[in-house]
């Protein structure tokens, strides 16, 4: 595996390589799903990085023997790893192509989103827990390099390396890729449910939404627009709009500010009836494509265009979907119990 793969060249059965991110924004895009283009540090470049690291002093063997309970011990180890993955040098087969990678991807300078992308199937997997950074506005190919460094060394916070020594995990298996995606400038953004999240009712979607980027949204800063729409018929029966009393924008020097919405642009919906549509029929073929509920993190561009930033399986209503199944019945096929279960499905 190389140190980069490009979005148009991976899938969602890649993500041992490229983590769930990645793996999804590569499927979508070969899905002809409008994403912002972008390209993964695979966790080869992490391997590769990481085996430079150990050939001087060793990192995993200082994880796999650390007391969980000693927080103290802990929090010095995470302090002494943390540092030495910022500090030490970049081996030349990693740095080199991913910054030529940045440069082909923002020829005209280009402000892009590093995200980490967990290896796991599920983002939320508690395995790697509080890993899931996001630093936007990322201006040039040096700051980009130093922002994977950060994502990579979130791998050894002390919430991340006490859960993997709590439940036995091998170090030897533990890796992160890196997204690295042109950024949108963001006339609103937020989240869409193909499946609702406070009922589980699959005949709807739920839209959230708020002004400027979607970090406001995620993180709770801004109470967004909600609104409920039928999944085939497009009727909205649910309309919330919120006083959004702020927004998050790009910072001249990189990074992102927060900034005042006036009036009437704190109460006025972010969204069109006509974009709540396009966004509906988005969201629809994104869960044909999968096959299942997705929950998805959209953005509405300057010019109007619904741009994915990602979609993942919603997970709630799944887990409980699964946890109400019946077992098989004693002594039956295992083709008559898959008949039982999904003879019915239309």
């Amino acid at each position: 595996m190389k140190p980069v793969a490009w979005f148009a060249d991976v899938g969602i059965h890649d993500r041992p390589t490229v983590g769930g991110k990645g793996g999804s924004l590569g499927e979508l895009t070969r899905a002809g799903i409008a994403v912002p283009p972008g390209f993964v540090v695979t966790t080869a470049a992490f391997e590769l990085f990481l085996a430079a690291l150990e050939a001087r002093q060793p990192i995993r063997p200082l994880v796999e023997a650390l007391d969980p309970d000693d927080m103290d011990a802990a929090t010095a180890l995470s302090q002494k790893l943390r540092a030495r993955v910022m500090a030490d040098p970049m081996p030349p087969e990693v740095e080199g192509p991913i910054m030529d990678a940045m440069r082909t991807l923002c020829p005209d300078g280009q402000p892009v989103a590093v995200r980490s992308s967990a290896t796991t199937e599920d983002a939320e997997d508690a395995s790697f827990a509080g890993l899931q950074d996001t630093f936007l506005w990322v201006l040039t190919p040096e700051d980009m390099a130093h922002k994977v460094r950060e994502c990579w060394g979130s791998l050894y916070s002390v919430e991340s390396m006490t859960y993997r020594r709590k439940h036995g995990l091998p170090e030897a298996g533990v890796a992160m890729a890196v997204v690295v995606q042109q950024m949108v400038d963001a006339l609103c953004a937020g989240v869409m449910f193909t499946r609702s999240p406070t009922t589980g009712d699959k005949s709807v979607i739920t839209i959230e939404g708020a002004w400027g980027l979607g970090s406001s949204v995620v993180s709770g800063e801004v109470t967004p627009d909600k609104w409920v729409l039928g999944k085939i018929t497009g009727e909205i029966s649910q309309r919330d709009i919120s006083d959004k009393h702020a927004r998050q924008v790009p910072a001249e020097q990189g990074g992102i500010v927060e900034v005042e919405n006036e009036e009437p642009m704190r109460s006025q919906p972010c969204l069109t009836d006509a974009q709540l549509l396009a966004l509906r029929e988005v969201g629809r073929k994104v869960e044909r494509h999968y096959g299942k509920p997705q929950d998805i993190e959209w953005a509405l561009d300057k010019a109007g265009n619904v741009l994915l930033l990602q979609s993942r399986p919603e997970t709630v209503w799944a887990q409980k979907d699964a946890a109400a199944k019946p077992l098989a019945p004693a002594g039956a096929s295992t083709m008559a119990h898959v008949m039982s279960v999904f003879g019915g499905r239309k």
